[in-house]
């Protein structure tokens, strides 16, 4: 039986959109951000996570200006603490910021064929494992990363992505 509350970060809900108020982000994004962090084997205590619910006029903004890239894209995160760093050390209270864009969501969704808010989940999951420092640029990154993700979303009852 699926777990359907995962103890995770205290997790800040930034509503930009108001579109994004057809899901319950205030419940998803604490579940879905506890469900990576236990997939990935990391206690954040109460170290806090936040999340930016955008629009792809947003994201593609915030894209440009942190990765040189003029586009929009699904998920981008920003984590509080550099790669190869250790987030868990006691004066660190916040684990990193992401923004998930609403048309890329929605339209990702429709191709994958999956509900809007079981995406949702798994981009936050995504960018929550950005967080804490994995990567999908190579091979064998990228699948430690899949994998990742299908056990967190496993864990909130939701199917492989992959």
């Amino acid at each position: 039986m699926p777990i359907t509350m995962v103890p995770g970060p205290v997790t800040d809900v930034v509503i930009e959109d108001e579109r994004w108020r057809r899901i319950d982000l205030d419940a998803l994004a604490p579940k879905a951000c506890g469900a990576a962090l236990r997939a990935a084997d990391f206690n954040a205590g109460s170290k806090g996570i936040a999340l930016l619910a955008c629009s792809d006029r947003r994201i593609t903004e915030l894209n440009e200006q942190f990765r040189g890239i003029d586009r929009p894209t699904n998920v981008i995160s920003w984590p509080a603490v550099k790669p190869g760093c250790e987030p868990a050390c006691d004066d660190i209270q916040h684990l990193g910021d992401i923004a998930i864009a609403w048309e890329t969501c929605l339209k990702e969704s429709g191709e994958f064929g999956c509900a809007l808010n079981d995406h949702a989940a798994h981009l936050i999951v995504h960018g929550c494992l950005h967080l804490l420092g994995f990567r999908h640029d190579s091979d064998r990154n990228a699948a430690r990363m899949e994998t990742l993700e299908a056990e967190a979303l496993a864990l909130i009852g939701l199917k492989r992505p992959y």
